[in-house]
């Protein structure tokens, strides 16, 4: 399990004393509002900043984290992750997981057959879709609900799935 987990990407500064526009990728953009510090990082450079202020506008959040204090600053941090540390993180209900745990699943059927890889989730109004690539189908669509996850095993990288009728076709 990954320890920092993606909460938002810097996309540009906002004004003339550091602050930055921050996309949340989090269910809960409310929740920059609890944050104390979080964790920057692009490529391999990564660095922890304490978070000054925060507010919103539209669906970006504007952040002013210590250390960035102006404008040509906050540039040098554009398109960088905003990352929590695990115990940071919003609270997860029962059947519910963390996207960084998901993505990179092992993936096979109910039968024991080894379907492929899970590798974007589709968030949709009604329940999440699981994208998971295969050699056999191509990418399946798998809906994240109780009829077609069955297990779930984050400790060891896996999920066992029901394949309802039509949800995999023979790649032609």
């Amino acid at each position: 399990m990954k320890q920092l987990l993606q909460a938002g990407i810097i996309t540009s500064p906002h004004g003339i004393h550091g602050e930055v526009k921050v996309y949340p990728t989090t269910d809960d953009p409310a929740r920059f509002r609890e944050l104390k510090t979080a964790v920057l990082k692009s490529g391999a450079k990564s660095e922890r900043h304490g978070l000054e202020s925060v507010k919103f506008f539209k669906n970006m959040a504007i952040i002013h984290f210590s250390g960035i204090d102006d404008m040509d600053t906050a540039q040098k941090y554009r398109d960088w992750e905003v990352l929590v540390t695990r115990d940071q993180a919003v609270p997860l209900g029962e059947n519910e997981y963390y996207t960084a745990d998901l993505i990179g699943m092992d993936v096979t059927t109910d039968e024991g057959e080894a379907l492929g890889t899970l590798t974007d989730i589709l968030q949709t109004g009604a329940n999440d879709v699981y994208v998971v690539s295969t050699e056999r189908y191509g990418d399946v669509l798998i809906p994240a609900i109780r009829d077609c996850i069955i297990q779930v095993d984050v400790n060891n990288n896996r999920m066992k799935v029901h394949l309802l009728p039509g949800l995999a076709e023979e790649k032609k």
